[in-house]
């Protein structure tokens, strides 16, 4: 059997996931592989080529995808699981994280102790502020919540707590066992990048798959290294607004449609309170477009993004 593969989808930034790569190689469990997928075209393929090592410091190998279509952020992670489709368990990782180097053995170990399917650890900021534990999804408006977020690295977490909180794992972090694939199936990539993740652990949750969180898998996650989402409000980019209102409605249509009458009217709300009423009026038409494509099912890549 193959051993875990990690898989990393890019997007024209090499320098970010040799960043990303320097902090695997640091890892205390050794028995792993590395599939990159390059989204960024072939002259993008091409670069990450001439950038990255053939194999990490410890000797695990590290593969680029042939492929140089853009495949969308699910597409791509799917993509590099059906690559190693006899792999102990998959490691989904985001190319702007750095893990700490007992991340993969805490996680592997959580899974292996069973009572989960999946597992997720601390994803925090460079500034030591936690990002998430994990996430809530509330159906009824369309909207995600971050367990844990603002808390220090630092404070102390009750894992069985937070794993009883959970609805879905961070698709930045998320080690993936083989009975989670095996039940719910790859990610959706008619989401193209945004929210994947919530609708694919929804969709295993409902065939009970069981999510698990072990806060000794801590992962530093430079949130929107590459779609700039992290930005303030006032400076944030078209793309991830618009896949973040769009496929938010999707996620309500594939796992509780009936809901989405009232999701569709609370999601606009919502927005208008996020952008418009802030003032943010170019991000709120891009949220109201998101919102309107979301409400009219329409997927995959913007037509828009080229």
């Amino acid at each position: 059997m193959t051993p875990i593969a990690v898989c990393i989808v890019s997007f024209r930034d090499p320098a970010l996931i040799v960043r990303c790569l320097d902090a695997l190689a640091h890892s205390t469990y050794r028995d792993f592989e590395v599939v990159l997928c390059e989204n960024g075209g072939p002259a993008a393929r091409q670069a990450l080529c001439a950038t990255v090592p053939a194999c990490l410091a410890g000797g695990q190998p590290v593969s680029i995808l042939p492929q140089t279509a853009n495949l969308g952020y699910a597409g791509g992670v799917n993509a590099g699981m059906a690559a190693r489709p006899d792999a102990r368990a998959w490691w989904v990782l985001n190319p702007d994280t750095q893990v700490e180097p007992d991340t993969l053995a805490a996680l592997l170990d959580r899974l292996m102790r069973g009572g989960c399917d999946a597992v997720g650890g601390i994803l925090y900021h460079p500034d030591g502020r936690v990002q998430a534990y994990g996430g809530r999804w509330h159906g009824w408006m369309a909207r995600a919540t971050s367990i844990g977020l603002g808390a220090s690295l630092e404070a102390p977490v009750d894992a069985q707590a937070v794993e009883r909180r959970l609805d879905y794992l961070l698709g930045a972090c998320m080690l993936v066992g083989r009975s989670f694939v095996n039940a719910a199936g790859p990610m959706r990539d008619d989401y193209f990048l945004y929210a994947e993740e919530i609708e694919w652990c929804l969709r295993a949750r409902a065939k009970g798959m069981r999510l698990g969180f072990t806060p000794d898998a801590r992962i530093c996650h430079g949130q929107g290294g590459t779609t700039g989402s992290a930005s303030a409000v006032h400076r944030r980019p078209r793309l991830p607004i618009y896949l973040d209102e769009r496929n938010k409605l999707h996620v309500i249509r594939d796992t509780t449609p009936a809901r989405l009458p009232v999701a569709v009217g609370s999601s606009f709300l919502l927005a208008w309170a996020r952008f418009g009423r802030r003032g943010a009026m170019r991000q709120w038409r891009d949220a109201l477009a998101g919102w309107w494509a979301g409400v009219r099912n329409q997927r995959g890549a913007p037509l828009w993004l080229g």
